[in-house]
């Protein structure tokens, strides 16, 4: 897909707030005044002379002054590495394209960094100057309009170590102990590794921005005060709005205060959501992930997070993870909806991989609330919602209030039987775990669950139960509803102490002490 033929999507922008400062500039002075136009400072903008010097140029004149907007007007800026200045704002205008250079351009671009830390995180997440567009120790920065990123020279992973591809970039956007930052009505294609990497970042705004990538859309990693909203994200290659809590920063830092809202993530075939068609027809990956997530780097924590009024499209499901020492606390999801879902739609993993300083504990995962779920077509047939802590180290306070599952269905009675490993120290991925035995809800080692008005059903025949509950303690469960195969139970405890259902159709009430084992 060629984004010069297809970005033809309606954004919101600065419009009134651009023509008060303009009429006012104009009775002082001409344009210029306002803004700091690269093409003043020999940026070409036709698609094949490198813009990369003009582009920073401006960005310096408009530092020198205290700071100012640099404007990009409508053309395809050819550029490598940019560097941002505090009190800088870059506004890409509607029509404009800032495309990156080939990635062996290499006088284009910065060589990566020497690392903060790089022994507890991905590569990608240890460096920052290998990017499109890079800041580090800057405040108050802006990225906004209604034009385009198109990071068509990024590379979207890293394989080996030879300094040549060490130093090849890619991000579009590399944020790294900044504050005071927005980044709204952008649209990304092709983000390389990541569209936007945030590390370290405080007060920072993202808002009706499209991101349609190869990789993830964006990692907001160890930063507080931040909130996203009214965004698209498609990124069937990996997470699309993901959280982090790595040790990138030398040390471990949570990201707490945080809300996502009114966003939509999907998993489309890359490009398609920029050109409306929406497809799904690659075959030739693994299903396609563009979810919310939590981790995997879960080093420093994750609390005091809302995110409501979400879309899951085509993706994997809803996934919170703490497994490197994080705590994982006081989080609260309400009115989500997901359709096409090609894994677990709900996951919650309290684990001990530790990818951590030795030092390190394992974390703690609490004070959970999710309600006003409705989900439909969840399609993988061997998975459920898996609820998974640590022999000895539980989930605690969950509570899931008006969530309601379709299910694809085609367990069979095999996999009813399927003992789960405890894969405590592995890769934390519902498909790690193999065939799940309950075609519902999986849950073991959780402490304190309460689960209000959820129901599950099948589209296809299911032969394992919908519930299985292992090594819980304390759990009250009201108006439940679940469709099951005739002669398989509602219910499979194991291990499980003071447990109450009420007010579940075709399930009498019960109240148990205690049981090793016991199905309903």
């Amino acid at each position: 897909m060629n984004p010069m033929n297809v970005f033809r999507k309606t954004r919101t922008c600065y419009l009134f707030f651009f023509l008060a400062i303009t009429t006012v500039t104009y009775a002082h002075g001409d344009r210029d005044d306002i803004f700091y136009n690269i093409k003043d400072y020999g940026a070409k903008g036709d698609g094949s002379t490198s813009d990369t010097k003009s582009i920073n140029a401006a960005i310096a004149a408009a530092a020198s002054s205290g700071g100012g907007t640099v404007y990009f007007p409508a053309g395809h800026f050819l550029s490598g590495a940019i560097h941002l200045e505090s009190n800088i704002t870059l506004y890409i205008d509607r029509g404009a394209i800032l495309i990156a250079a080939p990635a062996d351009a290499s006088a284009e671009y910065d060589k990566t960094e020497s690392a903060i830390n790089d022994k507890f995180q991905d590569f990608g997440h240890s460096h920052f100057h290998n990017s499109l567009i890079w800041g580090e120790n800057l405040h108050d920065i802006s990225i906004i309009g209604s034009g385009m990123i198109w990071g068509k020279g990024l590379i979207n992973g890293y394989k080996g170590d030879s300094e040549k591809e060490i130093n090849m970039p890619n991000k579009a956007i590399a944020l790294l102990s900044c504050r005071n930052v927005t980044i709204r009505d952008i649209t990304i294609f092709k983000g390389g590794w990541f569209a936007i990497l945030a590390t370290g970042v405080d007060n920072l705004t993202i808002d009706n921005i499209t991101i349609d990538t190869n990789r993830d859309g964006m990692d907001i990693d160890c930063c507080k005060n931040v909130h996203i909203s009214n965004c698209f994200v498609n990124s069937p290659g990996d997470d699309g709005i993901c959280l982090k809590s790595s040790f990138a920063l030398g040390y471990a830092r949570s990201t707490e205060n945080v809300t996502i809202t009114n966003c939509h993530v999907s998993g489309y075939d890359e490009g398609t959501l920029l050109d409306g068609t929406f497809k799904r027809e690659d075959k030739n990956r693994h299903a396609p992930i563009g979810r919310i997530k939590f981790g995997t780097e879960s080093n420093g924590g994750f609390q005091n997070i809302a995110i409501s009024n979400c879309v899951f499209d085509y993706c994997r499901g809803l996934a919170l993870e703490t497994v490197d020492g994080a705590l994982l606390e006081d989080v609260t999801i309400t009115n989500i909806t997901m359709r096409d879902i090609t894994n677990s739609p709900l996951f919650i993993r309290l684990g001990a991989r530790m990818r951590a300083p030795e030092t390190m504990q394992p974390g703690v995962c609490r004070r959970i609330m999710i309600s006003n779920v409705n989900i439909y077509n969840a399609y993988v047939d061997s998975t459920a919602s898996i609820i998974s802590g640590n022999p000895g180290l539980y989930i605690e306070d969950l509570k899931l209030s008006n969530v309601h599952i379709y299910y694809k269905g085609g367990g069979t009675k095999e996999m009813a039987s399927v003992k789960v490993p405890g894969f405590e120290k592995n890769y934390p991925e519902p498909y790690k775990f193999g065939p799940i035995p309950a075609y519902g809800f999986f849950i073991r080692h959780v402490k304190n669950l309460e689960m209000n008005d959820v129901s599950v059903s099948f589209l296809d025949d299911d032969f394992r139960p919908p519930f299985i509950l292992e090594d819980v303690r304390g759990a009250t469960l009201r108006n439940i509803k679940a469709r099951k195969m005739e002669g398989v139970p509602y219910f499979i405890l194991d291990k499980v102490v003071d447990f109450s259902i009420r007010d579940s159709k075709g399930i009498s009430d019960k109240q148990i002490k205690n049981s090793s084992h016991q199905s309903f």
